[in-house]
């Protein structure tokens, strides 16, 4: 057994050679993205919209290729699987800004704002068929057919939260429903890209429903708050429009749940001490920050 100091140590290695690791995956990811642009009709505009695809945290991509670096994931694996979650994530906002009337996203004028809104819809469309793209030339048909599925769960959950439960007031399991679905199932879609067997990403996948729902949580608690200009983004748009939140519960118990949820998330790959070690390795480099400064604004 490993005592305390030798786990640290071990901690500390791991996550140093996998931070060197993730700036390289970082830089090939841009390009990959990049490339999907370049690649289609929109050629000449691949400049003036990339900005759209990476501007943000990449918390989802950072996960797939943190963890899935450390489960010894082939580098064009791992760096496609996490380019296609931030392509998904990315039409989902393009889409999400038009319906909210967002005027600020990621520190930077809205793209339906800039370009219009039909150009917003259109644009997120073929950033969900390129990623879809970029997931099949692996090779992977199992990814193929979780990044079909899930993205599909996100989809449905955004549609049911727009068109069913703006009707009728929220209770806190509700609310927590709509998080697991519109955003867990991104956060599992990028979690289960960084397993080798059908057990390590049956439990990666639970685990990023875990963590995607600790997420959405603690972002529905930011949208009420008035700080703009620290969240690089609008505020209170739910609460204008009435969406189905985690927000209908105080930030204090918010905050509770948000840290059970991360807890959760990380039990269920103690049997993969490899993987565990990456997650742990995520959550304290990347996730938990994040999650602090949105619960603190």
């Amino acid at each position: 057994m490993i005592d305390a100091p030798d786990a640290l140590a071990y901690f500390q290695r791991m996550t140093a050679r996998l931070d060197s690791r993730l700036q390289t995956d970082l830089r090939a990811l841009f390009g990959l993205m990049r490339g999907e642009l370049a690649a289609s009709a929109l050629r000449r505009r691949t400049a003036e919209f990339a900005p759209y695809l990476g501007a943000g945290k990449l918390l989802r991509a950072r996960l797939a290729l943190r963890v899935g670096a450390a489960n010894g994931v082939a580098p064009r694996v791992r760096r496609a699987s996490a380019a296609a979650v931030e392509m998904i994530h990315a039409a989902s906002l393009l889409h999400d800004d038009v319906i909210d009337g967002g005027l600020l996203r990621r520190g930077m004028p809205t793209f339906w704002k800039n370009f219009s809104t039909s150009g917003a819809i259109l644009l997120g469309d073929l950033l969900l068929f390129k990623a879809m793209h970029l997931v099949r030339a692996t090779g992977r048909m199992d990814l193929v057919c979780a990044f079909i599925e899930l993205a599909g769960v996100v989809c449905e959950a955004e549609a049911e939260q727009e068109l069913i439960r703006r009707q009728r007031p929220a209770t806190w399991l509700q609310a927590l429903s709509t998080a697991r679905r519109k955003t867990g199932a991104l956060f599992a879609c990028a979690a289960l890209s960084a397993g080798r067997t059908a057990a390590e990403r049956a439990a990666l996948c639970e685990a990023g429903y875990l963590l995607g729902t600790a997420y959405q949580v603690a972002d529905d608690i930011l949208d009420g708050s008035q700080n703009e200009a620290q969240a690089g983004k609008t505020l209170g748009t739910d609460r204008v429009r009435g969406k189905a939140t985690a927000a209908v519960r105080s930030p204090a118990f918010a905050r509770r749940h948000v840290e059970k949820l991360c807890r959760q998330s990380a039990a269920q790959l103690v049997r993969y001490p490899r993987l565990a070690a990456a997650w742990q390795a995520y959550l304290s480099v990347e996730f938990l920050p994040v999650i602090r400064a949105q619960l603190d604004a």
